[in-house]
């Protein structure tokens, strides 16, 4: 598998394989930093969502020291779940099977008839399971189930140069807008990792129909053109995809009352400029996070508004995943434009979004032939070698501002090829030596 790499190959079994799937489960999800929501989801003492790392059920509580609990959803008792509802506000979580009770920081707070059937049991031994790391970044919540896990930041890497242009460009930061959408995907959720890695070339195909109707701009979406995209790979392990104005300054399509608001503050002259001339920004922080900072229109007669959505592609089985959407605007942004930048978001990127149903009308069926016994028969790979090598007709930019390697044109994968790299290389425990410089 490895020698296919290098070249650009990946077999579609990997796309639809229930042991290959078990293995993900123990040898990424539980080994890399994993998004669990945004601390204005619960912004105040007791309250909580549920979430999932992998396919194991969690509880993102805020205690009542104001302190944010990432816990496993299972009684110590019997293993039934304590907390049956998505999101609420609670000083505690009561067990249905049998009634033992804990705090919301996880204690154990009661156990029925102790007296008589639990005299000498310690409290403190049998509370409910907690992430062993949990980091918030820029409100950010981040957990990791290793206890040898390096920090989030060290997680990042290089990568923390552009993920910072996402969340610190506005003065305040970025705010959730609502609650986060999801719905269920008959594919891998390899699937829609990968593309937020710069799969820039499916765009004029498979929304052809938000092209012809003009809600996103022809150069955002075009064909691929050298100077006005960019697909920035190999940075410690992630990628992101740009289009850009050069000369111009779009801002991401937000109007100045926003962009006033914009500061390099915590970013460099070099990121903040890079911001400036962007229409859009998408990008995959290993292995399910991803973000669009994008400017749509829910209509041919509206003009564009910014917005950055984020993405988690939560696994449920080979074969089947639930996407997690959420919306976010500037926290400066007035209240009309919030509520336009919401409306635009939901219009394309929801469930009934009208990019939604362009991208879950075909990656099912990429699972589906991963599953046939005819490519089975035939030991059938993918092709990734778009821009590879000499697959390449340009060289990467010499004298790139930032970290990883960066291509003037989008014209290639080299975005996808560090996504299944770095899933190569967890899976394994072994570093992907390439034989040649990857365009």
């Amino acid at each position: 598998m490895g020698d296919d790499l290098k070249k650009g190959l990946f077999s579609a079994r990997l796309f639809n394989n229930r042991a290959i799937h078990d293995l993900e489960l123990r040898r990424i999800f539980a080994k890399s930093w994993v998004f669990i929501g945004h601390e204005t989801e619960i912004p105040n003492r007791g309250d909580f969502v549920t979430r999932n790392i992998g396919e194991d059920p969690f509880i993102m509580v805020r205690d009542d020291k104001g302190r944010i609990q990432v816990l496993l959803n299972a009684c110590r008792h019997r293993g039934a779940q304590v907390c049956r509802v998505q999101a609420g506000n609670s000083k505690a979580f009561v067990c249905p099977f049998h009634g033992w009770s804990y705090r919301n920081s996880g204690d154990l707070l009661g156990v029925p008839v102790r007296t008589q059937g639990y005299a000498a049991l310690d409290f403190k031994e049998w509370g409910l399971f907690s992430a062993p790391h949990v980091e918030s970044y820029m409100g950010l919540v981040f957990a990791n189930l290793d206890p040898d896990a390096v920090s989030f930041e060290a997680y990042m890497g290089d990568y923390k140069w552009y993920f910072d242009i996402q969340f610190a460009l506005s003065e305040g930061g970025m705010e959730v807008l609502g609650e986060p959408h999801r719905w269920i995907v008959d594919a891998n959720w390899k699937q829609g990792a990968e593309n937020f890695c710069g799969d820039s070339s499916h765009t004029q195909m498979t929304h052809k129909s938000v092209l012809e109707t003009g809600i996103i701009d022809p150069v955002s979406a075009g064909a691929p053109k050298e100077g006005t995209g960019l697909h920035i790979h190999d940075c410690s392990g992630h990628a992101i995809s740009i289009r850009q104005l050069p000369g111009e300054a779009p801002f991401i399509s937000y109007p100045p009352e926003v962009t006033q608001h914009f500061k390099p503050g915590r970013l460099n002259q070099d990121q903040f400029d890079l911001a400036e001339r962007s229409l859009l920004q998408n990008g995959t922080l290993f292995p399910n996070f991803s973000f669009l900072h994008i400017g749509l229109s829910d209509s041919p007669q509206k003009p564009h508004a910014g917005f950055l959505t984020l993405r988690v592609w939560q696994p449920k089985g080979p074969n089947q995943m639930e996407i997690w959407n959420w919306i976010l605007a500037p926290v400066e942004a007035s209240p009309e434009y919030k509520r336009r930048a919401y409306q635009v978001g939901m219009s394309s990127f929801s469930p009934s979004g009208s990019f939604e149903q362009d991208d879950v009308a075909v990656w099912p069926s990429v699972a589906r032939t991963a599953a046939t016994i005819f490519a089975e028969i035939n030991n059938m790979r993918f092709n990734y070698q778009m821009g590879l090598g000499d697959m390449s007709s340009s060289e990467p930019i010499r004298d790139w501002v930032g970290p990883g390697v960066a291509n003037s044109t989008n014209a290639g994968e080299g975005g996808l090829r560090t996504f299944h790299h770095t899933w190569y290389e967890r899976m394994t425990n072994s570093k992907l030596e390439l034989d040649h410089h990857d365009h």
